[in-house]
């Protein structure tokens, strides 16, 4: 068997400055919180651009999904290290997370100011429909690729039982799957071989600019990692360590640094898995905020571009702007949210930079193959839940808990059904599935509908 090449960085003939264009492009669309993100990615980076392929896609996601924090901006700082090393990383995953924090920094100035977003929720509620039609094509499309045979069905069928019915925890169906396709793939079943070096889809790597070789980037030792870490380190916590010692531990600044760096140490399974706990203890322990209000700023988040965990810096800024000290409350406010969303983030680029030269290296290890296209499975199942609620919440005005012989899930209330929000629901997967309309133009087609909308007081 010869051994796999090695790709250089430049190899795949992308410029750094025609990168930024394409990340830029996937910032400011990066609506729908991690499914319709990672649906967007998918399209832009498999489909069109083609710079890697379905099955490398999936194996930098599937670290991704084990990794605390934002597994869609961890996705885009994975695939811009793989295209241009440390500054495409920072590059892509900079990018992802800025639309987001300029927008939600000024929906918090206006939201303290006046109180009143109506316009810009309306703004963009055409926009969800499109979103929700994305994250659904999505979703066939990894799954008819990923789910090739009974066994990766199967798992993705129980994973999202288990997250949507039964509230499974997501790390556990990950690790679960995890377990389970390492053991299938030491024991070299077929079910599980992965789409890499001689698995089921090794062909499709080949049309890819980064083929199916091995990164060059993909050198790890000892001495770069305790090099990675003790920069990012020294990034995410030394601001940490100098709020504490100058302002102490009481001052709202150093709560909020300590707070969220606790939390993006913690938050597995994307946004929704940590809001409640971070509602909890800000609305009822640190008093930062009212429930109503977190439910704004989720809100917020969720018709504005990039991770849905932004909404951290909301609760930050409230938090800094009701206890400004000695600055102006509008200053001490935006102080507060860029912290919020500095010790949220730097700890992404630490967990991709350390870890990712060591996950591209055994890419050829069968057991580790077989563990991570288990996960893929699972992910499609996961996926499918995100989508799902992202339908409820997008189609019905009221949900009602559901308890009892195991089960939590939240169910819609059919008599809350937004009719706009169906019929422009259905116009867009018409658009997207029957008449193959580019994405761009489905988005563009349903925010305009839904200012027509607003504007006619529908």
């Amino acid at each position: 068997m010869n051994a796999p090449t090695k790709i250089q960085a430049a190899d795949h003939g992308v410029s750094l400055r025609e990168a930024l264009g394409v990340w830029a492009r996937i910032a400011l669309l990066s609506f729908g919180g991690p499914a319709g993100q990672i649906a967007l990615m998918h399209r832009v980076l498999v489909e069109e651009k083609h710079w890697l392929s379905e099955t490398r896609f999936l194996h930098a996601l599937n670290y991704c999904m084990l990794l605390p924090g934002p597994e869609a901006q961890q996705l885009a700082t994975y695939v811009g290290w793989l295209m241009h090393g440390t500054r495409g990383g920072v590059m892509a995953g900079g990018l992802f997370v800025l639309p987001g924090a300029v927008a939600i920094m000024a929906l918090s100035i206006i939201y303290a100011l006046l109180g009143k977003l109506g316009f810009v929720a309306a703004t963009f509620f055409g926009l969800k429909a499109a979103v929700l039609a994305i994250v659904l094509q999505a979703v066939l499309r990894v799954g008819k690729r990923a789910l090739r045979n009974r066994i990766m069905q199967g798992l993705a069928v129980a994973a999202f039982v288990g997250i949507f019915f039964f509230d499974v925890s997501f790390p556990l169906i990950i690790l679960s799957a995890g377990l389970i396709g390492y053991f299938g793939g030491r024991a070299k079943l077929s079910q599980f071989a992965g789409g890499g070096h001689g698995g089921a889809n090794a062909s499709a790597d080949g049309g890819s600019l980064l083929g199916d070789g091995f990164c060059a980037l993909a050198t790890p030792s000892v001495v770069s990692a305790l090099k990675v870490a003790a920069i990012w380190l020294i990034l995410w916590l030394a601001p940490v360590a100098a709020l504490l010692a100058l302002l102490g531990p009481a001052n709202v600044f150093s709560q909020i640094a300590v707070f969220f760096s606790k939390m993006a140490m913690v938050t597995f399974g994307g946004a929704y898995a940590v809001l409640a706990y971070v509602a909890q203890q800000a609305v009822d322990n640190l008093h930062w905020l009212q429930s109503r209000e977190m439910l704004d700023g989720l809100g917020m988040a969720e018709t504005t571009p990039g991770p849905l965990i932004m909404v951290l810096q909301f609760v930050g800024f409230l938090a800094a702007y009701r206890q400004p000290g000695a600055l102006p409350p509008l200053i001490a406010g935006a102080l507060g949210g860029l912290l919020t969303t500095w010790v949220t983030f730097a700890p992404c680029f630490l967990w991709i930079f350390l870890g990712a030269p060591f996950v591209e290296k055994m890419r050829g290890d069968k057991a580790l193959a077989g563990a991570l296209v288990a996960i893929t499975a699972a992910v499609v199942g996961v996926i499918l839940n995100l989508a799902i609620w992202f339908a409820i919440h997008v189609l019905f005005g009221e949900v009602v808990a559901v308890h009892g012989f195991g089960l939590s899930f939240a169910a819609p209330v059919l008599a809350s059904v937004n009719p706009w929000a169906l019929l422009l629901t259905a116009g867009a997967m018409i658009a997207v599935f029957r008449f193959n309309v580019g994405m761009l133009q489905t988005l563009a087609a349903c925010m305009a509908a839904g200012v027509l909308l607003y504007l006619f007081g529908a």
